[in-house]
């Protein structure tokens, strides 16, 4: 069998992977523990220190516009809708998103995680934000060592801590996975829950945050390796789902996934065409972010032996 490391979170589907063991007869996995998950993202596209690993999206997009030897399977480890993921200050004037413009606007870590690109794109398509119009203040390095940010985005808040930015009112507004309870920190968008349904419900978009990679090389010398591991991602898929579906023992992020696939369905669609509406915009938003320098089709970005899988 051929070995190969494997980093992972512990997402819904990843810990289903992870406790099944992953079997294979072709493959000897042997998963590499990496909490969090985000640091084995840098190590991936700075090292190649894994033979597969759990990237966030943007990181890939960005990976791949510099030409970094790792390449995509369509296999989608964790979505979020991110209308809830951009917050104000509640003195600082900020009452709708095009208050917005003129800002200094902070993202957790750096310009080009996933979490910013989508929630971003989302405040220019769905609410008219003009994004050249705000300075973006990231708090952390980016996964990709060699990206060039555009000139509006200042690195100068680098290892701060975003909530006592917003806090101190050196930031208007923050986009992140913030976490406190200050009542002077407060969701922008209302009742973001529903708005995010809206939004689903009016594009058919379920944002991805995370894919698998793997080592271009591995793939070069064992095409079959890629359509293998679709496959044993696909067997952890059904696992995930019967058990969310018999509904026992589930985390508060599986009762999310659960209440979230009421409303799109299957909630860990695999496959680029099951997933391409979404791959489009936020392609779409990489370009108009100056993430990537032009427009990529879906397919590009995954091995070929798996544009067909499903």
């Amino acid at each position: 069998m051929l070995p190969l490391t494997i980093a992972l979170g512990n997402s819904g589907l990843s810990k289903t992977l992870k406790d099944t063991g992953a079997p294979s007869p072709r493959l000897q996995v042997k998963h590499i523990p990496v909490d969090p998950i985000v640091a084995a993202m840098r190590r991936m596209v700075r090292g190649l220190e894994f033979d597969v690993c759990e990237l966030a999206l943007s990181t890939y997009l960005c990976a791949r516009r510099y030409e970094k030897p790792i390449t995509a399977i369509p296999v989608f480890l964790t979505r979020n809708f991110h209308h809830r993921a951009i917050f104000r200050n509640v003195h600082s004037g900020i009452q709708s998103p095009k208050d917005l413009e003129g800002k200094t606007v902070g993202v957790l870590r750096g310009y080009t995680v996933t979490t910013g690109l989508w929630a971003r794109g989302i405040l220019h398509s769905e609410y008219g934000v003009d994004l050249d119009k705000i300075t973006w203040a990231a708090t952390g390095e980016e996964h990709v060592a060699e990206f060039q940010a555009p000139a509006n985005v200042n690195y100068s808040y680098r290892g701060r801590d975003i909530v006592e930015l917003l806090l101190s009112r050196e930031m208007d507004a923050a986009i992140g996975d913030l976490r406190t309870d200050s009542p002077d920190i407060q969701p922008l968008i209302p009742d973001a829950r529903n708005a995010a349904f809206a939004y689903f419900r009016k594009t058919g978009v379920y944002p991805i945050n995370h894919v698998v990679a793997i080592k271009t090389a591995i793939l070069n010398a064992e095409p079959w390796v890629a359509e293998e591991l679709f496959s044993i991602f696909k067997a952890a898929k059904g696992a995930y789902l019967q058990r969310l579906q018999v509904g026992k023992e589930l985390s508060p992020a599986d009762e999310a996934v659960l209440s979230v696939s009421r409303v799109v369905g299957d909630p860990v669609p695999l496959g680029v065409e099951a997933n391409r509406k979404t791959l489009e915009t936020i392609i779409q938003f990489a370009v108009e972010q100056r993430i990537i320098p032009q427009k990529v089709n879906p397919e590009d970005l995954f091995a070929p032996n798996t544009l067909a899988l499903a």
